[in-house]
């Protein structure tokens, strides 16, 4: 038989099912995965709290003195703001507060990423420059979502699913007035990069160029080089950061 008399047998089963593979290749790389985790903490995060009293920003890039940082959800209320890091992950999850990278057990096999409570450090100070709010009114919050289990104590701040709302609703002492909260918002709208795909681009370039250990940087305080260093003790020994060359007169560390 010939290929074109089979293909045309075929056609209507292939007509699906090719795209339907397509479809699932994509929904199974990183990027998507985070988008689709993403979407899920926006729904709760319309069902479970009142738009009147908690602002929501979606997707929010800054400028840091390094490139830039995108944070995945920020909400503004008079309770304080509360900077929300979005882990579509799978598998056991280990981790504490003090360690610089966590462990995921999918099966047999084990990946290391980054303490995502110190990643999203590094949102709070971006927001705090941008909003010039005190530091103790900003709230780091991560959020896990997909089939994961936490195998080790985890922070309040770190929760699954939707359980970060309780989280959010604990704060119930207000610090700021209905007019500071709708300042905060529009300055957060005016300081934002718009969100368009070449500020994503832009953002993945910089995170690149921040993981590259021989591409030139400024230390963000003294500008003087950033070089990179290793921790020679303790539980961290091994680990390579970025560090100021004007050390010890200048102590800035960055973690890669």
């Amino acid at each position: 038989m010939d290929v074109t008399t089979l293909l045309s047998q075929h056609w209507g089963t292939l007509s699906w099912f090719i795209p339907l593979v397509i479809c699932i290749s994509i929904l199974k790389t990183p990027a998507a995965k985070g988008y689709l985790g993403e979407l899920l903490v926006r729904f709760f995060i319309w069902l479970e709290l009142d738009g009147k009293t908690y602002h929501r920003v979606h997707n929010v890039t800054l400028d840091t003195p390094d490139g830039t940082t995108q944070i995945d959800h920020v909400i503004v209320s008079m309770y304080g703001i509360f900077v929300l890091e979005t882990k579509n992950m799978r598998g056991w999850i280990f981790g504490s507060e003090r360690q610089p990278q966590w462990t995921q057990k999918l099966f047999k096999r084990t990946f290391k990423f980054q303490n995502p409570l110190r990643q999203n450090y590094k949102h709070l100070k971006a927001l705090e420059a941008t909003l010039k709010v005190a530091p103790e009114h900003l709230h780091s919050i991560i959020t896990f979502v997909g089939d994961s289990t936490f195998k080790t104590e985890m922070p309040p701040n770190v929760t699954h699913g939707s359980r970060f709302i309780r989280y959010i609703k604990s704060f119930t002492q207000p610090v700021f007035t209905a007019s500071e909260v709708d300042t905060l918002v529009q300055n957060l709208l005016d300081g934002r990069r718009a969100p368009s795909l070449a500020t994503h681009r832009e953002h993945v370039e910089n995170l690149k160029r921040r993981s590259d250990p021989t591409a030139d940087r400024q230390c963000p305080k003294c500008g003087s080089a950033l070089l990179v260093r290793t921790v020679k003790t303790g539980a961290n020994a091994g680990q390579q950061f970025w560090g100021c060359s004007t050390f010890p007169k200048c102590r800035t560390r960055q973690i890669f």
